[in-house]
C-alpha cells in the first residue's frame, strides 16, 4: 500500500532544523507575560477580581475604624464557625452539580464521536460499491450502467460522511445559539440544505432573541457600534460571555426556493467572502467579572423605555424562525438509509447497525439540549450569592480581635476562597461556549471527528488477502520461541494439520487433534 508524500515544509517559515536552537532560544519577557496571563485568565480570580478589591476596601475600613474605637466594632467569631460549615456544605452542592452537567456534556460529545466513527466505517467498508441496482438474469445491466451506479454509489458514501462531519459541527453552532448553516466550517459540508424546505425548531433560545439578550445583558451600544464593521448579533457563550453570530446570513424565513422547469433545487444567493469564521471568541471585557453583570441586568430593568425594543427591532434581529440544523441533518441520513432498505442491496444487519448509530446521535443531541435548556434555579444562584456576600462581609468584624490588621489579608484570601467556587460553579454550567474551562469543542470536531473521517475515506479499505498473507505476519509467533520465522505462504504449503500441531502445542492450551 503506497501512502501519499509529506508536503514539504518550508524552511523559512519553520525556522532552523536544528532541535537546539528551540530550546537555547529564551522567550522574551512579553512572552512570558502573556503565559502568565493566559494562565491567570483561566482561574477564578479573572471573574471575582472585583468584589475582592470591594472586601480590601470593606475590610481595609473596618479595620481603621475598630483601630480608632479599640475594637468596638468586633464581634466573637462563632458565627464564623456556623455559617462557615453551613456555606460550605452548599458551595460543594453548587459545585457538584455544575461539574456533573460539565461531565454530561463530556459524555454526550464522546457518544457523537463514537457513533460518528461507527457510522462513517459502516458506510465506506460495509455499503457494497454498488448500492443503486442489482443485477439479475431477467434484467441483466449493462457495463456502463454498473459503472455509473458505481459512481452514483461513491458520491452518496462521500456526502453521507460529509453528513456525519457536519452534523457534529452544526452541533456546536446550535450548542452556541448560532443560527444557520452560512459558516466556513458548516456551509461547504451542507450547501444544499439552504435551498430545501426541511425545518426543524430549536430547543435552545437562538442568540438573535431579545428576551435572551436582556436576559444575558448584552451592551447595546458596544453591539450597535460593532455593526458599522459587519452586522452581528451575540450570541450565548456562557451565563456572561457573548460571541458574534451571524444575523443577515440566517436562512431567510419569508423567501422560499422553487424547482426551476429542468426540476432542479435553486439554491439562494450567497458570498463566500460573507461566510462567518468557524469560531467566533467574544472579546474579553470587564463587564463579564462579578458583580458587574448584576449591576447592567438591574441597570437595564430600570432603564427599560430605553432597552426595551419594539416590534419592528425584533422582529429586523430576531428571526421568526430558528433551525435545529443538527436535527435537519439526521433526517437526511435517515433517507438515506431507508433508500437502501428500499433498493434491497444492503443486508439487514447493516441497515439496523445504521439506525442503532443515528438514534444514538439524536440521543446525544438531545441530552445536550437537556444540559442546556435546564439551568440551575436564578433563586438558589442569587441567594447563593446573598449568603456569600453577607458572610464575607461580616470576617472582618469577626477577624479584628484576632489578627487585628492581618483581618484585611485574611478577609480577601477567604473571600476568593468561596467567591472562587461560585463563578467556577457558574462557568461550567454552560460548558459550550467560548470560556477557557469550556468543552474544546472545536477540538472535538475538527482535530479528532474530521481527521478521521478524512482517513477513512482516503484510504482504500484494508485487504485481508494481502495484510493477511504479509510475510511480515508471523501470526504464530514461531520467532518468539525460538523457531526461525516462516512466512504465511510456507505454512499454506504445509497445510492445516502443521498450523494445528503448532497452536494446540502452545503451554496456554491443550487440544486433541
Amino acid at each position: 500500500m503506497s501512502y501519499p508524500a509529506m508536503p514539504k515544509t518550508d524552511a523559512a517559515t519553520l525556522g532552523s532544523s536544528d532541535p537546539t536552537s528551540a530550546i537555547d532560544k529564551s522567550l522574551t519577557w512579553w512572552d512570558t507575560l502573556s503565559v502568565l496571563w493566559a494562565a491567570l485568565s483561566t482561574t477564578a480570580l479573572s471573574r471575582c477580581w472585583p468584589v475582592l478589591i470591594c472586601t480590601g476596601i470593606w475590610s481595609s475600613a473596618l479595620c481603621v475604624l475598630n483601630h480608632y474605637t479599640h475594637g468596638k466594632l468586633s464581634i466573637e467569631g462563632t458565627l464564623i464557625t456556623v455559617f462557615g460549615t453551613v456555606l460550605g456544605f452548599v458551595l460543594s452542592f453548587r459545585t457538584s452539580s455544575s461539574f456533573d452537567r460539565y461531565n454530561d456534556g463530556r459524555k454526550y460529545w464522546a457518544q457523537i464521536v463514537f457513533n460518528c466513527r461507527v457510522f462513517a466505517r459502516t458506510v465506506w467498508f460495509h455499503i457494497p460499491d454498488n448500492a443503486i441496482s442489482v443485477p439479475t438474469r431477467d434484467c441483466p445491466i449493462s457495463a456502463e450502467t454498473i459503472e455509473e451506479d458505481e459512481t452514483k454509489t461513491l458520491i452518496e458514501k462521500k456526502t453521507v460522511v460529509n453528513l456525519l462531519e457536519a452534523y457534529a459541527v452544526s452541533v456546536k453552532h446550535y450548542l452556541r445559539g448560532e443560527d444557520g448553516i452560512y459558516y466556513e466550517d458548516l456551509y461547504p459540508l451542507v450547501p444544499f440544505l439552504a435551498s430545501c424546505h426541511y425545518s426543524f425548531p430549536a430547543i435552545i433560545p437562538s442568540a438573535n432573541d431579545p428576551k435572551l439578550r436582556r436576559r444575558l445583558n448584552i451592551d447595546y451600544r458596544s453591539r450597535d457600534a460593532s455593526a458599522s464593521s459587519g452586522p452581528t448579533t451575540q450570541a450565548p457563550a456562557s451565563p456572561n460571555h457573548l460571541a458574534a453570530v451571524p444575523e443577515p446570513l440566517i436562512r431567510p424565513t419569508n423567501q422560499t426556493f422553487g424547482t426551476n422547469s429542468t426540476n432542479k433545487t435553486i439554491a439562494p444567493p450567497y458570498d463566500e467572502e460573507s461566510l462567518q469564521p468557524a469560531e467566533s471568541p467574544p472579546r474579553n471585557c470587564w463587564r463579564s467579572a462579578y458583580p458587574f453583570p448584576f449591576f447592567f441586568w438591574l441597570w437595564g430593568i430600570l432603564k427599560k423605555p430605553s432597552c426595551k425594543l419594539g416590534e419592528e427591532a425584533a422582529h429586523q434581529d430576531c428571526p421568526s424562525i430558528k433551525n435545529n440544523v443538527p436535527l435537519e441533518i439526521s433526517l437526511y441520513l435517515t433517507s438515506y438509509i431507508s433508500t437502501l432498505q428500499f433498493r434491497g442491496t444492503v443486508d439487514q444487519a447493516t441497515l439496523s447497525l445504521l439506525y442503532a448509530t443515528l438514534n444514538e446521535l439524536v440521543d446525544a443531541l438531545t441530552g445536550l439540549e437537556r444540559i442546556l435548556t435546564t439551568p440551575i434555579p436564578v433563586s438558589y444562584s442569587l441567594h447563593l450569592w446573598m449568603v456569600t456576600m453577607v458572610y464575607c462581609a461580616t470576617l472582618p468584624f469577626q477577624l479584628w480581635s484576632t489578627l487585628e490588621w492581618l483581618t484585611i489579608p485574611a478577609s480577601i484570601i477567604a473571600s476568593f476562597v468561596f467567591y472562587g467556587f461560585v463563578v467556577a460553579g457558574e462557568e461550567i454550567e454552560n460548558p459550550f461556549g467560548y470560556d477557557k474551562n469550556d468543552l474544546d469543542m472545536c477540538h472535538f470536531v475538527q482535530d479528532i471527528i474530521r481527521k478521521e473521517l478524512h482517513a477513512i475515506t482516503g484510504t482504500p479499505a484494508p485487504d485481508p488477502a494481502i495484510w493477511a498473507f504479509s510475510a511480515e505476519n508471523d501470526f504464530l509467533g514461531t520467532h518468539l520461541k525460538g523457531s526461525p520465522k516462516e512466512t504465511p505462504s510456507a505454512w499454506l504449503d504445509k497445510g492445516k494439520r502443521d498450523i494445528l500441531k503448532v497452536l494446540y502445542g502452545t503451554k496456554h492450551r491443550s487440544f486433541t487433534v
